[in-house]
């Protein structure tokens, strides 16, 4: 590790008194108001007397630490529910849900006299206890942080404090003194596949497009994350921007390539922001241009917005979409590697490939070997979302099971209301909706591209949506085809009307109007559909219809035979009901009805009247004890 970075982790962690207020800034912490609480700090500090630096070239001149606190600010660090997260060095504390009113309390408190706010720590729900430090919370204690690991810590926003801690040494020993070949060796050795969905081997992409015989090719960042519930390359565009450039410029050098584009979803303002600024610092620093680290080689690299279609992140529309063309696929081969961008040879990976890139490069692929499994090295984040205790932006090494994630960082499932439910699980949609359905049966798959390409699902971009039993399977298939088929460029009949026609039947089943026959056309339907569309999109799409027809048949079936919705949630199949085993007759839901379609004496069990019923669900939400039903 060179100087600067000994030199970083000095003042990171204390510096003779120094102390380090680390806020968290993603866009979830942003959208709960960090960034008051951040200017609040600010305004805290300066009137208990201290100084503030804000950068880390300002921190270098520091000449009373005691004295001076380190401001900063850091991309996202992942518990996005408890956000605004505030981290302060060394005391090792983090403090969560942090508003502006408590800023005072946290300066007096912490900084002042070296006491710990109890009220802001996070408190486990499982064990009863407040747990001070990052590594006391099991949410972060059972993952393996490593391309988020600097994310949550560093200034996204400060080129230096990047360099401070060995940034951008991978890619000028690159430029210096490694030949491409040897490059793209040490990729392909890592066993790095592609973590945008696909798991093609990063090594064997590059090296074709280096043996490819022009002069002029492309590197290309596919930001363009649209899965729903996803946002795990957003999240590292915006904390550690300077890694996936990092990344991107050691794949330019592999490949020959002297000039690039991040393409990022024009929905992540923070992300483009914080990726436009790090490209145009690099660039007056001399990293990026035409003089890289000395050696005279040029690398260029543009931002480019999306218009925000989710076909655009398969790699022949991406690339029509910077053309300037509509976002379409095109028949493959010829791959992008052999013509692509105008024709010419080019490499797209997605920001998490590429921002494990400088990783590998530092630390050997022999060691990044050592994580996750012999065919599916390293880690995987993901975006855990759904009916799960803990939710937010996760990285585990591949390998570990489904129960792991669920039970041990996600805190288990929970129901309606947000309780912990230990019986309530039923079901993980992985990869969004272009991938499948995990079930019980699947607790202890190990995670990986090839264990879940064996059961008809995928890693996809990371999508991870947890479901408990109140869920109607049918309804959830439902749903993302109807985003599928939104978002279907309309470029090849089998997706264009095949996924329209199997939202149709989707919706015949939901409200009642299916037949037994239905149901063999839709899976007929959705396996033509998944053979001859012309593009990603079209061939995952019926991935979640077919998963659900076959570890959920009886929900179908109830659908189309006994027309009821067995969790009450497709309200045209859904009879409203109190059930008796669990009605106190507290009358509660008597009173918040607005027809009046409740009737019953207190203390006894009360009766809905169907055809009074409006199947508004204000009884059930008003209801204590989980009485109410089929609203």
């Amino acid at each position: 590790m060179c100087q600067e970075s000994n030199a970083a982790i000095i003042t990171f962690t204390g510096r003779a008194g120094l102390r380090r207020i680390v806020i968290c800034t993603g866009t979830g912490c942003v959208a709960n108001g960090a960034a008051q609480v951040y200017d609040a700090f600010l305004q805290e500090i300066r009137a208990a007397g201290l100084e503030i630096v804000e950068t880390y070239d300002e921190l270098l001149k520091v000449t009373d630490a005691p004295k001076t606190v380190y401001l900063s600010k850091s991309g996202c660090q992942g518990f996005c529910q408890m956000g605004p997260l505030v981290t302060i060095a060394p005391d090792d504390i983090l403090y969560n849900k942090v508003q502006v009113s408590d800023v005072k309390m946290i300066v007096e408190k912490t900084l002042q006299h070296h006491e710990v706010v109890e009220a802001l720590l996070y408190i486990d729900p499982v064990q009863k206890t407040k747990c001070r430090a990052q590594k006391d919370i099991p949410f972060y204690k059972r993952q393996s942080r490593f391309v988020l690991k600097q994310c949550g810590e560093i200034n996204p926003e400060d080129l230096s404090e990047y360099r401070a801690i060995g940034g951008y040494t991978a890619a000028a020993r690159c430029y210096k003194e490694l030949p491409p070949d040897v490059v793209c060796r040490e990729i392909l050795d890592s066993g790095l596949r592609g973590r945008g969905g696909g798991g093609f081997p990063t090594g064997r992409k590059w090296d074709i497009t280096r043996v490819q015989n022009n002069p002029k090719k492309y590197v290309i960042c596919n930001g363009d994350e649209g899965d729903p519930g996803a946002f795990m390359d957003r999240s590292v565009m915006e904390g550690n921007p300077h890694s996936v450039i990092e990344g991107m410029m050691i794949a330019a050098h592999a490949i020959g390539a002297d000039e690039g584009y991040v393409y990022v979803r024009a929905e992540y303002p923070l992300a483009v922001k914080r990726i436009r600024k790090a490209c145009a610092d690099a660039l007056k620093a001399g990293i990026l241009g035409n003089n890289v680290f000395g050696t005279g080689r040029t690398m260029n690299l543009q931002v480019m917005e999306g218009a925000g279609a989710f076909v655009c992140g398969e790699e022949t529309a991406l690339i029509a979409s910077i053309e300037g063309d509509r976002g379409m696929p095109s028949p493959k081969p010829p791959f992008p590697a052999q013509s692509g961008l105008w024709g010419k040879p080019t490499v797209i990976n997605n920001v998490e490939t590429l921002a494990t890139i400088p990783l590998i490069m530092n630390m050997g692929a022999k060691e990044f070997r050592k994580m996750g499994t012999p065919g599916s090295p390293g880690t995987k984040t993901f975006a855990l979302s759904g009916h799960v205790a803990n939710t937010g932006l996760i990285e585990v090494p591949f390998g570990v099971t489904l129960r792991d994630i669920i039970f041990d960082v996600g805190g288990g499932i929970t129901d309606k209301k947000g309780r912990i439910d230990p019986d309530g699980f039923k079901a993980v949609q992985i990869g969004g909706p272009s991938g499948g359905c995990l079930t019980k049966e699947h607790f202890d798959l190990a995670l990986d591209f090839d264990s879940l390409r064996s059961i008809g699902a995928m890693v996809g971009s990371g999508g991870l949506v947890a479901m408990n039993r109140s869920t109607c399977m049918v309804s959830m298939a439902k749903y993302f085809m109807e985003f599928t088929q939104k978002e279907s460029c309309g470029k090849c009949v089998l997706c264009r009307e095949g996924t329209k026609q199997m939202l149709y039947l989707l919706e015949d089943i939901c409200e009642g109007r299916a037949t037994l026959e239905t149901l063999d056309v839709l899976k007929e339907l959705a396996t033509v559909v998944q053979k001859a569309s012309l593009c990603g999109l079209g061939k995952t799409a019926p991935n979640p219809v077919l998963a659900t027809m076959k570890y959920f048949a009886d929900e179908y079936q109830a659908h189309v035979v006994g027309k009821c919705c067995p969790t009450g949630e497709c309200k045209r199949l859904a009879k409203p009901e109190i059930l008796a085993d669990k009605c106190k007759g507290c009358t509660l839901c008597a009173k918040k009805c607005p027809v009046g379609a409740i009737k019953g004496d207190v203390k006894n069990v009360h009766v809905i009247d169907e055809k009074l019923c409006i199947k508004c669900g204000v009884c059930a939400q008003h209801c204590k004890f989980d009485a109410v039903a089929g609203v």
